[in-house]
């Protein structure tokens, strides 16, 4: 069989990892999420990666959000000029549904054995006043950075895209963690990678948008 030319392309993908914030998630699987901070603590977690919050309505963890509107209020009392939205690929693992006020495991979920709890969107809870779905993981490595959704200004934007490439795990790291370095997705079964021919980069046969910097 002959290779593949590959140039650039986009591709639309209906895979649950993209669920809307309204559809329930389920154990297992790896969702894209969204987290609202500060510019400067944004530089922090692309370098270090997340740390467990030592407390909160759902109990310590690293507070996420399938609503990428939910998100974008964080922090709370920052100004605009100092919120950037980064785009997260979140490893669930076992999901606990929290969706009423004073609930039992509310701050216990992990002890039981669970990963991540999910509060859904409009379910009445008085913690929640927007009424938006909400996440909270309990291990932070179970999050990666894969993006930015908003950031205040294209210069803050280029850098903080610029780290993410720079952090991104080597190919060999990849393997271990059962993780595509390039596509995001889990490597079972094994993906493909190929050459631009336009550019020259390493590119797999599942990533959802290459775009040649030669061909454009």
């Amino acid at each position: 069989m002959s290779s593949i030319t590959f140039y650039g392309w986009k591709v639309e993908y209906d895979e649950e990892r993209y669920l809307t914030a309204e559809q329930e998630p389920k154990s297992g699987r790896t969702y894209i999420m969204y987290h609202g901070t500060k510019v400067q603590t944004a530089r922090l977690i692309i370098q270090n990666g997340f740390q467990q919050s030592p407390d909160g309505m759902l109990g310590p963890g690293v507070y996420v959000s399938r609503n990428q509107k939910k998100a974008e209020r964080y922090p709370l009392n920052s100004p605009i000029t100092d919120r950037v939205v980064l785009k997260l690929s979140v490893n669930c693992g076992k999901i606990k549904r929290i969706d009423t006020d004073n609930h039992p495991m509310q701050k216990t979920w992990h002890d039981h054995g669970f990963d991540t709890a999910w509060v859904p969107p409009n379910c009445g809870m008085r913690a929640v006043p927007s009424g938006l779905e909400e996440d909270c993981v309990w291990d932070p490595k179970r999050i990666e950075v894969v993006d930015v959704a908003l950031a205040p200004s294209t210069n803050v934007l280029a850098e903080l895209q610029q780290l993410i490439r720079q952090s991104q795990v080597a190919p060999a790291a990849a393997v271990s963690t059962g993780v595509c370095h390039l596509c995001k997705q889990k490597l079972c079964p094994a993906h493909n990678t190929q050459t631009c021919w336009g550019c020259g980069e390493t590119v797999c046969t599942l990533m959802s948008v290459h775009k040649c910097t030669r061909w454009g």
